[in-house]
């Protein structure tokens, strides 16, 4: 560590203890009960947060100076005295930033008190490529740094967003080499990675896709390819009119592979089988026509996966808006060629109208050759040489071709599991996670994080109000009222301005 660092601030506390690892976030330990009578007796307690710098010490050379483990040591803050005397509980990150992957069969930490300056500048760089393409990815950060008490130089700070995992690099700090970073403004610099594209192995990746050009790749069965394009606000306003359309066409490679392509709209950042806006699963090349759900959220980023549903498949994938053509002179034309002879009969066997002067001469020819499906529903009309590849699912009863069923079944109707344990089919899936699912990611109207949204609230009051637990906890912080200064819950601001402040 620096020299700038202070030690203790006429604070002496060292004890080696046996490092034992417990699930928690941040960095900060648990030490033994006996450590917090004697940092009483220091008088730590009446100088604020307490700080601590863990060191290995299995390979230290005795009488060797402080600075020699510099690299195999870190700070930390502490979060109870509950541990079994001799030991030190470390959480996942304080850990592996010590141990570094590697982990004795009885690892010996020395914990010394220390006292850290506030710290005002930080540059992280994230390890591999994609963080940046999280919406708001500064604000994610921030979310996963309000667990942490200190920063140190070389930490690697791991931030979750829903079931994907990134790691940073703290390359540099100011104005020590280690800082606290509560109650203290941080200005942080995320630093780009060394590639962007260079990756391919990682699969949550945006590679960025303009209209009108196509782009070709290769993905695997079971892997995903990430897309993304972006919207803007004119184009938007057309699509919104219903004067042009988004279209995304993937062409594919036949010989024994297939996809499937799934779409959604930041901030869903990566589309899968069962969180997704759109989606389409035909066999071979297919359009996938994006119509929006919403006309006031129309421009913006979405991303594309591409999904190796079976084999390795080449592919060549496109976006582009085309204009939607409405003419009236065509509609009127479609009206009157659809409009109804006066003499015209109905065909005994595809239903169809015939003019009564060729009527027998149709049936005949129809019985012949044709076939009507006797599905409830359906009565499409087929080649008796098409009838036997034209099939329906016995459980949702739509209709396909025979080479076709299976990857319907497997798609649809295959048991899928949540990671909340939840065991759905497809189209129930997608309604469970958009809409019920503890895990599934909101921002919250409280504190602006993107944060699991949850289960119900405990409050029935919050369950009517459509809060999901965390905006539930959330929501139950004070502040003071603007104008009356008064602490209220956030959840109750608006209720509170209402009924004591607005005049009628």
């Amino acid at each position: 560590m620096e020299e700038v660092m202070q030690l203790g601030k006429g604070v002496s506390f060292s004890h080696m203890f046996e490092a034992l690892p417990y699930d928690g976030p941040g960095d900060k330990i648990k030490l033994p009960p006996s450590s917090f009578k004697e940092l009483s007796d220091e008088g730590a307690l009446d100088k604020g947060p307490m700080y601590f710098r863990l060191s290995k010490v299995s390979d230290r050379v005795p009488g060797a100076p402080q600075e020699q483990d510099a690299d195999e040591a870190t700070c930390c803050g502490v979060l109870e005295f509950t541990a079994r005397e001799g030991s030190a509980e470390l959480t996942p990150h304080v850990w592996n930033n010590l141990f570094q992957g590697d982990s004795p069969d009885v690892p010996l930490i020395e914990v010394r008190y220390v006292s850290l300056p506030k710290g005002t500048y930080a540059k992280l760089k994230p390890e591999g490529v994609g963080f940046s393409d999280l919406p708001n990815h500064r604000a994610v950060l921030e979310t996963a740094l309000r667990n942490h008490a200190t920063l140190s130089e070389n930490d690697i700070v791991v931030v979750n967003y829903g079931q994907l995992q990134y790691k940073l690099k703290v390359l540099e700090l100011k104005p020590a080499s280690s800082v606290s970073v509560l109650e203290t403004d941080v200005e942080v610099d995320i630093e780009g990675p060394d590639s962007v594209l260079d990756n391919v192995e990682n699969e949550h990746v945006l590679v960025p896709l303009e209209t009108g050009k196509v782009e070709s790749g290769v993905v695997e069965e079971g892997r995903f390819r990430y897309y993304k394009f972006l919207l803007d606000e004119g184009m938007g306003e057309k699509v919104a009119s219903g004067r042009a359309s988004i279209e995304v066409k993937i062409e594919t490679d036949t010989r024994g592979g297939d996809t499937d392509i799934y779409v959604s709209r930041h901030p869903l950042v990566f589309p899968t089988q069962h969180r997704h806006e759109w989606s389409s699963h035909e066999m071979g090349s297919k359009i996938l026509i994006l119509k929006p759900r919403d006309a006031s959220l129309v421009s913006g980023t979405y991303s594309i996966g591409v999904y190796g549903f079976k084999g390795t498949t080449n592919y060549q994938l496109s976006v582009a808006i085309k204009d939607v053509i409405t003419s009236q002179r065509i509609g009127e034309q479609a009206s009157a060629s659809s409009s109804v002879d006066v003499d015209s009969v109905v065909c005994k066997n595809c239903k169809r109208y015939i003019s009564s002067r060729t009527s027998l001469l149709h049936e005949a020819y129809c019985v012949r050759h044709n076939v009507v499906c006797t599905h409830d529903g359906c009565g499409v009309v087929l080649r008796k040489e098409e009838a036997a590849d034209h099939v329906h699912c016995n459980k949702c009863g739509q209709a396909f071709q025979q080479r076709e069923m299976e990857k319907h079944m497997k798609v649809f109707h295959e048991p899928l599991q949540c990671p909340c344990g939840v065991v759905l089919e497809k189209e129930d899936m997608v309604q469970h996670q958009s809409s019920t699912c503890p895990l599934r990611l909101i921002v919250c109207r409280f504190c602006g994080d993107t944060v699991q949204a949850g289960g119900e609230p405990l409050d029935a009051r919050d369950r009517l109000r459509d809060m999901c637990e965390h905006e539930s906890i959330c929501g139950s912080r004070t502040a003071p009222c603007d104008s009356c200064g008064r602490s209220v819950m956030l959840k109750d601001m608006d209720i509170h301005v209402i009924a004591v402040h607005q005049k009628s």
